[in-house]
């Protein structure tokens, strides 16, 4: 293993934010707005170039301060701002720029107030009498939106003051008047009320509408279409021109008795029947000048379709021959009418004479398969259907949505009656179905932890509400729990804690109206619970994703848990320390696995862990660290390098032995919810639904070495995941797992199972309480399986 020496003061001090991340991104957008084929694809791209150039403008004149949770100088950290990928600010505000549609609105209601200082008019009207009286009305009716946190500062002073407590009132308003010409402290008024309860939506009528609008026809069935109902018709005329011009039979090729044709010895197809271009019959050069003049004028029209134009194509052919017949007949040479004589021959051969039950059959059989309406044309009807319901709400059932074309729809759209909805359209309309999350789970629709944690708001905001006794205020909070929820997070450095909802001046104003009395405990008891155990069962081999790790606290501070929740560090932003809550969740993780095959596995020494007092953790001043941390020490000795290089892979291996150590908040939960019992008739799938996963991983195909390396950390912590389940079974139940792992690692290919067995083989060897360190020296090929690595990781060694 590779040793670095640790970087002195001076270097930490100085430590910044490399540029780099923001200078990839903007290529990245570069490179899809020039080249994307889809305009709307290119117009996203060019926005996303937008705000990277402002990310990277503020990184280098120093005017945003990145890793603080105040990143703005001037702007108090309570402001909602714009934040892209990896939690960089770009200067923007969430609650400011040019007025929105529902301001415009509003203003021209005002007189004598233009739209240069409109949001200022817009704030100064809502705490006037008038004013407090609309917002009040407001609220008695629900019919409002707060997308954005500030956009309810006003509705709690409208509450205040009609409440009573009008010195709260104009505290909260000293706070916000320095900012009334920038942001609007105004809800969004609606048609109704929003909707509170258990079921949730992935998103709301109005965004489903959005992605259908976004179906594009597919090119090459409207070019079959084209092919079909323009061009074959006028190629089927075409060759009737030809086939009056013949003296005698109807050119033919040879057939056998089984109706194939017959080739000549020299490969060609022998043509039997007369010759064209003999005699051409009354007013046969009129037609013949007027189908071309029909296909130009189609053509100007009908462009999809490239079959007619191509040289070698039997269409683009005839029609040459027919300008040349109509300039001048006698210039067809005998070269000229053979080749006209084949294709008519290879024509009536294959479909019949134009006109005739064989070719009539074969234009019909074709004219039925491109009859079938595209899937932008049922999107239309779908996106009619929908129109019918609140674009800002869910569905409560979707079956009215995706039922088959009825008769008014039929003859609106020209669609056949009966026509089915396409599954795909039918999976994109279900994101819009209110359920609870169990249904979403079992119906596929929440996919992973992160789409849990988008809707989760919905549910836990009720839960938070609970406590508030006074109905309009009820719903208020909850609104804007929800639309705190949707902040993108910061990238903190130095141990700073994201902005919490009650450090909002007007929540701090209504927070202490919200109890958590014994109701609202044992819901969010019996909530966090359910959670956990489908978040378990649902995707047993992922990590608790951080944003839903959000969830998961306000839901125990609720219920008043004590569990110390431990968010995913990031290697390339690890600060070289870990706060006392991460050694908190070390020794709960220490009282409910010592002993156990997770311990024995990892090597763990528990008694280690419970030794470190959390007064000794260390403690820094920005970048400096002022004392000692025996909790990183142990980290780093476990795995066997010291921090203070600023290298990812060794952050990303102290990073890893933390989670073992706390097993990435799983015994934190189970010890904390009792989610043993609650999982009792789940729990010994758990195992092998992991290493299924793992095995099909780490199989997937990938020529990136970046996503390779994130292929292995990932299978790693679902194995770290495995093993922790696996620790809860009797020996008797983890022997069978270990009997079907090794009949199901039996059916993958040799080469996966020689380069996977190792890590079966380590598992084996601690199940039976052995050390895999002592088998891995005695050569026995076992080995401990972690996803990082300073050196090329053993997975990867024959890829």
């Amino acid at each position: 293993m590779q040793k670095h020496n640790p970087r002195s003061s001076a270097d930490v001090d100085t430590a910044q934010v490399n540029p780099g991340y923001p200078l990839f991104q903007i290529a990245k957008a570069l490179t899809t707005a020039e080249h994307h084929e889809d305009p709307a694809t290119r117009e996203r791209a060019q926005q996303r170039i937008v705000k990277w150039t402002a990310v990277l403008n503020g990184l280098l004149n120093g005017t945003v301060d990145v890793g603080s949770r105040s990143p703005l100088g001037g702007v108090p950290n309570w402001v909602t701002l714009e934040v892209v990928t990896g939690g960089f600010a770009t200067g923007q505000l969430m609650a400011g720029g040019p007025l929105l549609e529902h301001e415009l609105a509003l203003l021209a209601e005002l007189p004598g107030k233009s739209e240069a200082d409109g949001r200022r008019a817009l704030n100064g009207y809502f705490v006037t009498d008038e004013g407090l009286d609309r917002l009040q009305r407001l609220l008695q009716s629900g019919c409002y939106e707060v997308a954005i946190p500030e956009e309810g500062a006003l509705l709690v002073v409208a509450w205040l003051v009609h409440q009573g407590y009008a010195d709260q009132a104009r505290e909260l308003l000293a706070q916000l008047a320095p900012w009334f010409s920038r942001l609007r402290f105004y809800p969004i008024p609606t048609d109704r009320p929003c909707r509170l309860g258990s079921q949730v939506c992935l998103q709301t009528v109005g965004n489903t509408v959005a992605s259908l609008k976004q179906i594009e026809p597919n090119p090459h069935i409207l070019a079959q279409k084209e092919a079909v109902n323009v061009w074959a018709p006028l190629y089927d005329r075409t060759v009737s021109l030809f086939i009056e011009t013949v003296e005698g039979d109807t050119p033919h090729l040879q057939y056998d008795r089984e109706g194939r044709w017959v080739s000549s010895p020299d490969g060609k197809f022998p043509v039997e029947g007369g010759w064209p271009c003999r005699h051409y019959p009354g007013g046969w050069q009129a037609r013949a000048k007027g189908l071309l003049n029909e296909y130009k004028q189609q053509r100007s029209r009908y462009t999809l379709c490239g079959k007619p134009e191509r040289k070698k194509e039997s269409f683009y052919q005839l029609r040459k021959f027919l300008r040349q017949i109509l300039r001048d007949p006698q210039s067809l040479s005998g070269r000229d009418v053979g080749r006209i004589r084949l294709i008519l021959a290879r024509y009536v051969t294959k479909r019949g004479v134009p006109g005739s039950p064989q070719c009539s059959a074969v234009r019909e059989r074709q004219a039925q398969q491109v009859k079938a309406p595209t899937f932008q044309e049922i999107a239309e009807i779908v996106i009619r259907r929908l129109a019918a319901y609140p674009l800002k709400d869910g569905l409560d059932d979707i079956r009215p949505v995706v039922q088959p074309v009825m008769d008014a729809e039929a003859r609106q759209w020209r669609v056949e009656a009966g026509t089915s909805v396409a599954r795909s359209l039918q999976r994109k309309v279900e994101r819009c179905l209110r359920e609870t999350v169990e249904v979403l789970v079992e119906r596929g629709l929440i996919t992973s932890g992160e789409t849990l944690a988008r809707v989760l708001p919905q549910i836990t905001s009720e839960i938070r509400a609970a406590g508030v006794t006074e109905p309009t205020l009820r719903q208020l909070y909850a609104s804007l729990y929800r639309a705190f929820r949707r902040r993108r997070s910061l990238l903190l450095l130095n141990l700073e804690k994201q902005i919490q909802i009650e450090e909002l001046p007007w929540v701090a104003a209504i927070d202490r109206f919200r109890s958590d009395n014994l109701s609202a405990r044992e819901l969010a008891r019996q909530t966090l619970k359910e959670i956990m155990r489908l978040t378990l069962t649902a995707f047993p081999h992922a990590i608790l994703p951080n944003k839903l790790l959000q969830e998961l606290r306000a839901l125990s501070k609720t219920a008043m848990f004590d569990l110390p929740l431990v968010d995913e560090v990031a290697a390339d932003i690890f600060m070289g320390t870990f706060s006392n809550k991460f050694l908190n969740a070390a020794k709960r993780a220490a009282d409910f696995l010592e002993g156990t095959l997770y311990a024995t596995y990892y090597g763990i020494d528990y008694q280690q862990v419970r030794a470190i007092p959390e007064s000794q953790l260390a403690q820094r001043s920005w970048f400096r660290k002022t004392n000692h941390d025996p909790f990183m020490d142990l980290c780093e000795s476990r795995a066997g390098v010291r921090y203070g290089s600023w290298d990812p892979a060794i952050n990303g291996m102290i990073i890893e032995q933390q989670q073992i150590l706390t097993s990435q908040n799983l015994a934190v939960l189970f010890s904390g919810l009792d989610l043993v019992d609650a999982l009792e008739d789940q729990l010994a799938d758990l195992a092998p639904r992991c290493f299924t996963w793992i095995c099909k991983r780490l199989q997937m195909k990938t020529n990136d070495w970046h996503a390779q390396l994130i292929q292995v950390k990932n299978t790693a912590y679902a194995w770290r995941q495995m093993v922790f389940f696996l620790s809860l079974l009797s020996n008797q139940q983890i022997g069978d797992f270990l009997n079907w792992a090794e009949a199901y690692l039996a059916k993958q290919p040799a080469k996966f199972q020689n380069r996977f067995r190792p890590a079966l083989r380590g598992l084996v060897l601690a199940a039976a309480g052995c050390s895999i360190e002592e088998n891995a020296v005695n050569h026995l090929n076992a080995y401990r399986f972690t996803g990082w690595s300073k050196k090329r990781h053993w997975l990867l060694t024959d890829v």
